[in-house]
């Protein structure tokens, strides 16, 4: 299983990696919130690997407190681009 868990390490690492280079270089604003929200999931991803890898369920709480922080600030991004017109 260690090799698994090491795979799955290195897929959400490249994957933070390759989405924060869209968040950096992301030209309009909601190309950047997409970003933030897909590094909230990959963050998610990553306690729950953790979680997997170590047998502790204390990371599943974290899990859930990510998902709605994520979904809450995408939210409010989008009320508010939607007001601004762009």
């Amino acid at each position: 299983m260690t090799v698994a868990v090491t795979i799955a390490y290195l897929l959400v690492a490249t994957g933070a990696v390759l989405t924060l280079v869209r968040l950096v270089q992301g030209p309009s604003l909601a190309d950047r919130v997409v970003a933030t929200d897909l590094l909230l999931v990959l963050l998610s991803c990553g306690a729950g690997i953790f979680t997997v890898d170590t047998g502790n369920g204390t990371y599943l709480i974290v899990m859930v407190v990510v998902g709605v922080l994520g979904f809450l600030g995408t939210v409010t991004v989008a009320r508010f681009i939607e007001k601004r017109g762009a």
